[in-house]
């Protein structure tokens, strides 16, 4: 299997990670004006499984390191199997509140709030677990991200006094999803051998056997989570299966596609965790608040016609973010 050979190349992978993670939302802004996010998601998590599925027959398969796909699944142990199905349902949980955040606050709110504060408590979570990195780079790196999600979150109460179409639901359900998000990663870098992808102890996973399970987890609670959504949704009416089936080529199209581009995200960076440590790896992909907050205002223009205050904190939210982001990955070398 493809298995990633130095610092570099982690840090590369989980820049990647960070451009997939913070431009998937793109797609859901795309699809139909009537096509509900709760509708878009199923096609959104197909894509996900779809994507788990390609990179475990081809980059999970071939080469001389590691287990291949098939033979790693046979030997999984069931705490191993059961951690990453558990990751994907915290995952999955998380992610459905996230994309109704969007829909009632946008991008440039929604992932800074909840991405943001999934990759402080998440950063922590993980490096307790596996104590990798420069702790104290590390740390003020988190703290620097910290204060840029507090300036966001101060710059959208300001947008909110003068835009009534907004609503601190979207506020609130950010930082629900977040407390959720930062649970997820864990679960799933337990499941594998993050010390020795080359020759994976016995028991454990290789990432690509992982994510597999991982999007297995997924899919299967979307029928339960996002089920429950669509009869008592949080915004609009209740919707039934069958507007989802009366949906047309292009829109289903755009939901995969959101799918596949945060599957190679997702892939790319648990691939990259055993050379750059969870804590490391995780917190550069969640940097995909930077790149959705920069989505949200320059091309969505989320903050249109916001005061001139608004626009500066908008400003050191990114310095912040930058600085943020910078300080982990020196805190890996």
């Amino acid at each position: 299997m493809f298995i990633v050979s130095s610092y570099a190349q982690a840090i590369f992978f989980c820049i990647i990670t960070m451009l997939c993670w913070g431009s998937w939302a793109n797609t859901q802004k795309l699809a139909n004006k009537n096509w509900r996010y709760e509708l878009f998601y199923w096609d959104y998590i197909l894509g996900i499984f779809l994507l788990s599925l390609i990179f475990a027959f081809t980059l999970g398969s071939h080469g001389e390191l590691g287990r291949p796909f098939v033979a790693d699944l046979k030997q999984a142990e069931s705490q191993h199997i059961f951690n990453a199905l558990l990751g994907g349902i915290i995952f999955n949980a998380a992610n459905i509140l996230l994309s109704s955040a969007i829909a009632l606050a946008g991008m440039a709110v929604a992932f800074p709030v909840g991405i943001g504060t999934a990759l402080i408590l998440g950063v922590l979570i993980n490096y307790i677990a596996a104590t990798k990195g420069n702790p104290t780079l590390l740390f003020i790196g988190v703290i620097c991200i910290a204060i840029a999600i507090i300036i966001n979150a101060i710059a959208y109460k300001k947008v909110t006094k003068t835009q009534n179409n907004r609503s601190s639901k979207g506020l609130l359900l950010s930082l629900l999803a977040g407390l959720l998000m930062s649970l997820f990663y864990r679960f799933i870098a337990s499941a594998m051998d993050l010390d020795n992808f080359e020759a994976p102890a016995s028991g454990k996973m290789t990432p690509y056997t992982a994510v597999f399970i991982f999007s297995a987890g997924i899919l299967l609670s979307n029928f339960i989570f996002n089920t429950l959504l669509m009869k008592k949704p949080l915004n609009g009416p209740p919707l039934s299966y069958k507007e989802y089936f009366n949906g047309n080529f292009s829109v289903h199209t755009v939901g995969l596609l959101g799918g596949i581009i945060w599957g190679i995200g997702n892939s790319l960076n648990l691939i990259a965790a055993g050379k750059a440590g969870p804590a490391i790896s995780y917190g550069l992909g969640q940097g995909a608040t930077l790149v959705a907050a920069l989505w949200g205002v320059f091309i969505w223009r989320e903050f249109k016609g916001a005061s001139r205050q608004v626009v500066i904190l908008l400003t050191l939210m990114f310095i912040l973010f930058i600085i943020g982001l910078l300080l982990l990955i020196e805190a890996g070398k």
